[in-house]
């Protein structure tokens, strides 16, 4: 191939995944403790202690790329006469996409004779990974840059994801919901259900009382917005409650046999904002109902 396909560690691409495709990922940031640590999709993290952290009081921070960090990643790959297509996670998340614009237009200039191509997948963790898997896959059929950019971007908005949390306060540190949302809703048990938006923002869509209604309407919903269950995996992720995980895979498995599901973690960066006891199913579908 005359071009290499690159995404970043906000999709929480399965590192199995990423070592059986070998699959170029920038590390995405993020601080515990005072000290910085790169997402490298759990090669070196215990998803289990980070969160158990987490209950404990731990705060971890994000942060977006420099555009030199960019350059350190994005720069082999046209130096060595290759072109590139990158899939970012959505823009609407982070300001961290203008870095990688400045870092492609410092490229261009200095590699002129080098292509580069920049999407948008207005989607992050296993819905971006669902989008960088369907396009790898033709990537390793000989499909062209173009033709796979083109994909992804007529498809970005049929990659969904339906998730709760567990506790309010990982929202409300965040600024996701005020103070007063959040002492309300924990004292009502309320649950939010929260999905990834057609502008690519998270967005909360409905309220229920309890973690088992939630469960259900996650449920109702994922079979309501599926398309063709064989098309793609179900990727149904989790920030340390593999129990609850099982028994939505096997609810999902029991009303749809035809689906594969794969249960997966939620990683350092997204789990920094969504807190321990986060659970979503994420597929591709039909498009994104708001």
């Amino acid at each position: 191939m005359n071009y290499i396909l690159m995404t970043d560690s906000d999709s929480d691409l399965p590192y199995a995944l990423k070592v059986k495709y070998d699959i170029p990922v920038v590390y995405m940031p993020y601080a515990l403790d005072g000290k910085e640590y790169f997402d490298d999709l759990g090669q070196t993290l215990d998803y289990d202690s980070y969160y158990e952290a987490m209950r404990n009081g731990a705060a971890p921070v994000t942060a977006a790329l420099n555009e030199a960090t960019y350059l350190d990643y994005f720069e082999p790959v046209l130096s060595s006469g290759k072109d590139l297509l990158f899939l970012a996670f959505s823009s609407q998340l982070s300001r961290t996409i203008e870095s990688i614009r400045s870092a492609r237009e410092v490229l261009l200039a200095k590699y002129p004779e080098r292509r580069f191509t920049l999407v948008d997948t207005l989607s992050i963790s296993a819905p971006q990974t669902l989008l960088v898997l369907k396009a790898h896959e033709m990537y390793r059929a000989g499909k062209p840059m173009d033709e796979v950019a083109q994909w992804v971007e007529d498809n970005k908005l049929r990659a969904q994801a339906f998730f709760t949390v567990d506790d309010l306060k990982y929202l409300k540190r965040g600024g996701r919901i005020s103070s007063t949302a959040a002492a309300l809703g924990t004292m009502l048990d309320l649950k939010p259900i929260i999905v990834e938006s057609r502008e690519g923002k998270l967005e909360s869509v409905a309220k229920v009382r309890g973690r088992k209604k939630a469960i259900a309407y996650i449920v109702e919903q994922t079979l309501a917005n599926l398309d063709d269950p064989t098309e793609a995996p179900c990727i149904v992720l989790h920030s340390a409650c593999p129990e609850e995980a099982a028994r939505l895979r096997d609810i999902l498995k029991e009303k749809e046999p035809r689906l594969d599901i794969h249960i997966e973690n939620i990683g350092p960066v997204i789990g920094a904002h969504t807190g321990p006891g986060a659970l979503a199913c994420c597929f591709l579908g039909k498009v994104r109902p708001q």
